[in-house]
């Protein structure tokens, strides 16, 4: 039997209650139904005349009690809304505006005296909704046992997806219709040691999970603000087409323990029929809490080289000092063990990079293998694998802090975690300290195998509430956090904007262990950034790794031209992009280097020009407090051809354009090295033809120009480039 019906529209209508109307203002395209039948309530989402979701379950299972899976009735709702513009630290644009009506609807069970209330945020863009635990007489500290939260999709999507997995999203992305996920994920999944199906029937995904439909709409399922929760993944029906939550537990299968006045992330839904506004969407920024902090001014983007790329292309570099398998940091006198030879992390190596990053204009560099600890990684076994404070004997902190300070440069340190958070946090004032006595304000963290406390998996409550608290401490020392292999992102950059990046998917670092496919950088902007930006490493300018060692056995051709690296600094959206290749390669293509150089990661605005998951993404965006553009974009392995109009120009001004774009043979196997550059003067409104090649892509840079007569000589841009 229904009992009552409420719904929230973003039209001049947008509440009923019983009758009663309430007005409102929105552009009117989406309408949010919620209703209770049979005890058990619903939620509907429908875009004009077309439904996105249609009647989904509501609900949450608890361990050893009566839960919140029937016998609800709808106490009573609240309407409200909020139009304002805020203002991030950093980000794709300098204004977001958030832009919602809310309806927080009120459940009741009757016998039991028992209230859940969900919290509804309906946008222009899609919906946010989040369960909220009041405090109560009848309920204290409970576990969950399950959401029993459904996504309704009624149809065969095209999904972009990778399997669900507790410790690691470091798989290539499947594309392929809902129907026929249970064929192409465990080819994937099977074979990885960490998967974890509740029964050999079980069909999971992780979120970020993208949708293409039949129907013409791009639907996006993630979450916003995962605090003190375990982490969403989503259960397929692939007959009936309905997915369901499924939180990642700890090893002990618990999903969480939560004490009433809590309440869940949001579950998120990000819905248009044009592919762009999905990648424009801030509905996940703004459904997380306004920055932490008073004081911002320590935030900053930047670029970094590092020695990093070196220890993954053959050439025998070694994140170990030594050879000394039963080496023990802080107890082992490294400086009688005999160095191996192969170190990468010693002072004259470390001094090569930030020479060359002082003479490209880049901040900072990485360095990784620099503390006592690397000689074995039996991590699951020891207690403590790694010292945050004591470096090796062929690493100076002391020259190297004044050798870089010297020359502009900061040093960005790296705590490898071996997994090991509780060691991490026992050691982290210690780190802290050490950092900021030193002169560093970035660190690179890891989390590379199984977790200790050993009861605990990558995306259970514990690691997730460890993650945040790692970046709150850094916070005190003036650090910007850059974490790896950690929970995907859900948007707590914007609370916690030290939170510069992540990299919690597949990285370059894999163009050298197998390769990513050709679509791959088409489509994480769709799936992984969604919550927030990636650490993926750009700037390899020598894919073929068979040009250090022949026979490299994890050789294969990276799937990407020269060109299309460029264009990743505007693709993979993130204030923090590392200039990943060896200076030396740099040196070798130092006209497309100059892109780069120029590139900025901080920006004023950004416009997605042409988009469509798995294929294309272009977008341009104008570097913070200039007028000056660049535009990328990043092709599978068909190509794509761009007709692009620069409308988002200033009338009445001059620009000067560089164009560097593949070679006509270009291709991302056969002749990935091969590129065009040409420059020129546009205006508002100019027009470009540019081909991606196979595996390819592009890059453009567009500079303001204030003195006309500087232009004596330069040409009109060819409207054709390549």
């Amino acid at each position: 039997m229904l009992a009552k019906s409420f719904f929230l529209r973003l039209a001049a209508t947008c509440i009923f209650l019983a009758g009663a109307a309430v007005a409102g203002a929105h552009d009117g395209r989406l309408r949010l139904t919620v209703e209770v039948e049979q005890g058990i309530p619903y939620y509907r989402l429908d875009f004009g005349d077309r439904c996105v979701l249609g009647k989904s379950r509501l609900g949450v299972a608890l361990c050893n009690e009566r839960g919140y899976v029937g016998d609800l009735v709808i106490a009573s709702a609240e309407s409200a809304s909020c139009d304002e513009t805020w203002q991030p630290v950093w980000g794709e644009v300098a204004q977001i505006r958030n832009h919602y009506n809310e309806l927080l609807v009120r459940f009741l069970q009757p016998d039991s005296s028992r209230k859940l209330d969900v919290r509804f945020r309906l946008f222009d863009d899609g919906l946010g909704f989040r369960y909220e635990f009041p405090e109560q007489p009848t309920l204290h500290v409970f576990e969950m046992q399950e959401e029993l939260t459904e996504f309704n999709l009624g149809h065969d999507y095209t999904a972009f997806c990778m399997p669900g997995d507790y410790d690691t999203s470091e798989f290539t992305y499947t594309t392929a219709p809902l129907s026929r996920l249970r064929e192409e994920i465990p080819r994937q999944s099977a074979a990885h040691k960490s998967y974890e199906a509740k029964s050999a029937g079980d069909l999971v995904v992780q979120t970020p999970l993208m949708l293409k439909g039949a129907n013409g709409l791009y639907v996006n399922i993630h979450e916003a603000a995962l605090v003190d929760y375990a982490a969403l993944e989503l259960n397929v029906d692939d007959e009936r087409f309905v997915l369901s939550a499924n939180l990642m537990p700890d090893r002990n299968g618990s999903k969480g323990f939560l004490q009433a006045g809590c309440r869940s992330p949001w579950r998120t839904v990000v819905v248009s029929d044009d592919a762009r506004d999905i990648l424009a969407s801030k509905l996940i920024l703004n459904l997380n809490e306004p920055c932490a902090y008073a004081d911002t001014s320590w935030i900053r983007p930047m670029k970094f080289a590092g020695v990093w790329w070196e220890y993954f292309i053959g050439i025998g570099r070694s994140w170990a000092y030594s050879d000394y398998s039963d080496a023990k940091p802080g107890v082992t006198d490294y400086a009688r063990i005999t160095p191996n030879g192969r170190h990468g992390a010693t002072t004259d190596n470390v001094k090569r990079y930030i020479d060359f990053a002082a003479a490209n204009g880049i901040d900072a560099v990485l360095v990784e293998g620099w503390n006592e600890g690397w000689e074995d990684w039996s991590a699951y076994t020891k207690n403590r694998h790694f010292l945050f404070d004591k470096a090796y004997p062929d690493f100076d902190v002391e020259e190297l802090q004044h050798y870089a300070a010297e020359r502009g440069v900061r040093i960005m340190m790296h705590h490898e975690t071996a997994a090991n958070a509780a060691d991490y946090e026992r050691q982290l004032e210690n780190a802290f300290r050490f950092m900021a006595d030193h002169g560093y304000n970035a660190v690179k963290t890891g989390y590379v195998g199984r977790i200790i406390p050993r009861s605990e998996y990558h995306g259970s409550q514990w690691m997730n509430n460890h993650y945040i608290h790692v970046v709150r401490r850094a916070a005190d020392y003036g650090i910007m956090v850059n974490s790896h292999e950690a929970v995907r992102p859900t948007g707590l950059c914007r609370t916690y904007p030290n939170w510069i990046a992540q990299e919690s998917a597949r990285g370059t670092e894999f163009e050298a262990m197998g390769g990513n496919p050709a679509d791959h950088t088409t489509i994480l902007p769709f799936t992984r950034l969604m919550g927030g930006p990636m650490d993926y490493t750009p700037g390899i300018f020598q894919g073929d790794l068979s040009y250090y060692k022949e026979g490299f056995k994890h050789h294969e051709q990276a799937a990407t031209t020269l060109a299309r690296q460029l264009a990743l600094y505007c693709t993979m959206y993130s204030p923090l992009q590392m200039v990943a290749d060896l200076p030396e390669n740099y040196a070798r293509f130092d006209d497309a280097f100059q892109f780069i150089r120029d590139v900025a990661v901080d920006w004023d605005d950004s416009r997605y020009l042409e988009a469509e998951p798995g294929d294309y993404i272009t977008v341009a965006r104008r570097a913070k407090g200039t007028g000056n553009w660049f535009i990328g974009c990043t092709a599978d392995e068909n190509g794509h051809s761009s007709r692009l109009r620069l409308d988002f120009l200033d009338p009445g001004k001059i620009y000067v354009a560089t164009v560097y774009a593949d070679a006509p043979d270009a291709h991302y196997r056969s002749n990935p090295q091969a590129y065009v550059i040409r420059r020129g003067r546009v205006t508002r409104g100019s027009q470009l033809a540019i081909h991606a090649a196979p595996g390819g892509g592009y890059a453009v840079s567009i500079f303001e120009v204030s003195d006309p007569a500087s232009l004596r000589g330069v040409k009109n841009l060819p409207t054709k480039i390549n």
